[in-house]
């Protein structure tokens, strides 16, 4: 036992430990566990925190996969400009975070005949990433004519966010009361925590930041690790208010 806090090797458990502690950033109580516990306390943290984590690698997989399909997609349209392949090429830019190319990408798939609400869709969380709130308020409100309640009531609470950036505070107010009666997601509570912040709501505030805290002790662990940045949001406004 006491061979693992003097073995090398323990300096190397420490050190992946950490590392993963400051990219993952998991409850603070781990940093003691590792720091107090050296070798011992490192390997618990791996196999507690890190060994689950490593599902996550398949996402890294998946952005060296979609790589590989831009460069194709990119050649294809080239040759063949249609709707399809820019749309396609426009996801592929979407999954990997790159949301100045996906927007790119549906402008060229939308066309008059498009009546699909998803390229608008896409485009309009491509306008939000990129603080365009104004053309991803017409996105929104076209993809809300076909679908009140699209993709389980992200849009219309996306919606709702973008009107409250654009100084439409009451249609902001309005959409966000009708969709938080039934949403758990995350994102939409903490933008209507920081809705209601902007209005001087603060007490309301600091209640909806705290029901997406809540939120973690009825969540499966790798459900968690995913909303673990939403958490962080939630705390850093709470003790900001």
């Amino acid at each position: 036992m006491f061979g693992l806090f003097l073995n090398p090797w323990s300096f190397i458990l420490v050190a992946i430990a950490l590392v993963h502690f400051i990219r993952r950033r998991p409850d603070f109580f781990w940093l003691w566990i590792i720091l107090l516990g050296q070798g011992l306390g490192a390997l618990v943290y791996i196999f507690v925190e890190v060994i689950p984590d490593l599902g996550l690698l398949r996402d890294s997989f998946q952005h060296i996969s979609r790589g590989k399909r831009i460069a194709d997609l990119t050649s294809m349209v080239r040759a063949n400009p249609s709707a399809g392949n820019y749309e396609e090429l426009a996801d592929m830019y979407f999954e990997d975070g790159k949301f100045a190319q996906a927007r790119e990408s549906y402008n060229k798939a939308i066309s008059s005949r498009t009546d699909s609400p998803h390229p608008f869709y896409r485009r309009a969380i491509c306008e939000i990433e990129m603080k365009e709130f104004g053309p991803a308020i017409t996105d929104l409100e076209t993809v809300m004519k076909t679908d009140s309640r699209y993709d389980f009531l992200r849009a219309p609470a996306l919606l709702a966010h973008a009107y409250a950036n654009t100084g439409r505070n009451q249609e902001a107010a309005d959409l966000f009361a009708t969709v938080t009666q039934t949403s758990t997601i995350s994102e939409t509570l903490y933008n209507y925590a920081l809705f209601l912040q902007s209005q001087g709501r603060t007490a309301e505030a600091k209640e909806w930041a705290q029901k997406l805290l809540d939120k973690k002790y009825s969540m499966p662990a790798y459900l968690r690790r995913r909303e673990r940045p939403w958490f962080r949001k939630a705390n850093a406004l709470i003790k900001k208010l």
